[in-house]
């Protein structure tokens, strides 16, 4: 019985540990795959945000840049140059998520 139990945990150690060890490295490095493309994905999405907001920001600017212009401008006609500014075509506005 006793030579029945060494052969049982030789067989173990011999066998199955590295079975369990290859099955388990396997699953790790596909995790780590899964991960990274994760990351990836979500490092895109957060690039495509900032470069939304910084064309928000930029359209922002410029509209703010008018008004400045508009109220520190003392020899035009405010009414003219407001008037000329809705005729303007508005640019196109994404929204932003």
């Amino acid at each position: 019985m006793n030579k029945m139990a060494f052969v049982l945990a030789f067989f173990m150690i011999v066998v199955g540990l590295p079975v369990i060890l290859g099955v388990g490295g396997d699953m790790f490095k596909r995790w780590l795959k899964h991960k990274e493309k994760m990351a990836d994905a979500l490092n895109a999405q957060t690039a495509e945000k900032a470069a939304q907001y910084a064309a928000h920001t930029e359209r922002l600017e410029q509209r703010v840049r008018v008004l400045e212009r508009i109220v520190t401008d003392k020899g035009l006609e405010i009414s003219d140059e407001i008037e000329r500014l809705r005729d303007l075509p508005a640019p196109a506005s994404r929204p932003l998520n």
